[in-house]
């Protein structure tokens, strides 16, 4: 069996190409010190010789790890199925293109074990996506030296957040449809890290639905209790509402909610159905329509295919809100500790 062939140094590049070793480092990390014809004759030399530049001694020697990371309290699939999460990366991954940076994703559970793993990632800053306040990662993170953010709370010490005033968009959005003529309901993101699919009533919900050690999820809280807001502003009682909770944002559980709220709600008449996002509000009109039921909807994400099916929403750009995490994770933008983006009501078209 023939031996390994030993990798190619500096200073075999160096020597191959009649340079300096310091020369074949420019030519890599600095190449406006170089001449071009020296630069072309070093890098060519290297790619003759197989030679690659040491990422981690290159890291190490200034400091800079040039990648970002991703804290992501989902399945790491979900970033990809879901379209919204998709957006929110890919303006991660904006940001990222414009600084030459490299991206790392890095899932968690949730306990103690992911401390170690996430502060051991080789990057220079973190966006947070998905967490509730008790996680131990947000103290792990936030007393780091490394600057980080985080989309839709919760709000930390030493941590940016990033996004929309969801109480507010969530009223607007609810007050913008006709709720007198109808029965309201809600299709809620999950109240804490168990996920437990449930139907509630609103009286069981707790009162403060802003505190996040009744509520973890800060989004689903703020979401509700914009909801109550118009409701109550409408003359409905909070504590009758229906509140269906479904473990993922993902349009298979807003129709299985949507039947579970039919059944609760068996009696004739119109439905006013306040789903947290365009997929549970699709999925719940796909339901409510196989069952001849007439429905009022509300979803949230601003995407044309809600619009095109008769559902009002909010637009609150994710792709925004990803970019304004990933300039904040990289120091950028100013000491603000909350930064406010923007959102607007969306009508069906």
């Amino acid at each position: 069996m023939p031996a390994s062939r030993r990798r190619p140094t500096v200073k075999d590049v160096a020597a191959a190409a009649g340079v300096a070793p310091m020369t074949v480092s420019y030519s890599f990390n600095h190449p406006a010190r170089v001449a071009e014809a020296t630069r072309t004759r070093v890098l060519e030399t290297a790619a003759r010789l197989g030679y690659r530049p040491d990422s981690t001694a290159r890291a190490l020697r200034s400091g800079r790890a040039r990648q970002l990371g991703v804290v992501v309290g989902e399945h790491l699939s979900y970033l990809f199925d879901d379209p919204q999460a998709a957006q929110f990366l890919a303006g991660v991954s904006d940001v990222c293109v414009e600084h030459d940076l490299g991206v790392v994703l890095i899932p968690t559970r949730g306990d103690h074990d992911d401390v170690d793993r996430v502060l051991s990632a080789p990057v220079d800053g973190y966006v947070l996506w998905t967490t509730v306040i008790d996680d131990p990662v947000l103290d792990a993170v936030a007393g780091c030296a490394r600057p980080a953010a985080i989309q839709g709370g919760p709000a930390h010490p030493g941590l940016i957040c990033v996004g929309p005033d969801d109480r507010a968009a969530a009223a607007a959005v609810a007050s913008a449809v006709p709720l007198q003529t109808a029965t309201p309901v809600v299709v809620s993101f999950p109240l804490d890290r168990r996920r437990a699919v449930r139907l509630l009533r609103g009286a069981e919900l707790p009162e403060d639905l802003a505190d996040t050690a009744a509520v973890p999820f800060p989004v689903t809280g703020a979401r509700l209790a914009g909801y109550r807001d118009a409701l109550t502003a409408a003359g409905y009682d909070w504590d009758d509402v229906c509140v269906a909770v479904v473990e993922r944002n993902q349009r298979q559980n807003g129709e299985v909610a949507a039947r579970e709220l039919l059944a609760a709600l068996p009696e004739a008449g119109s439905l006013a159905v306040l789903a947290m996002s365009d997929e549970l509000a699709l999925g719940a009109r796909a339901a409510l329509t196989g069952a001849g039921r007439e429905a009022l909807l509300t979803g949230w994400d601003g995407s044309p295919e809600a619009a095109a099916s008769g559902i009002w929403s909010v637009a609150a750009s994710l792709r925004e809100q990803g970019r304004a995490c990933a300039r904040a994770a990289l120091g950028d933008g100013g000491d603000d500790v909350v930064r406010p983006t923007s959102w607007t009501v969306i009508a069906p078209r």
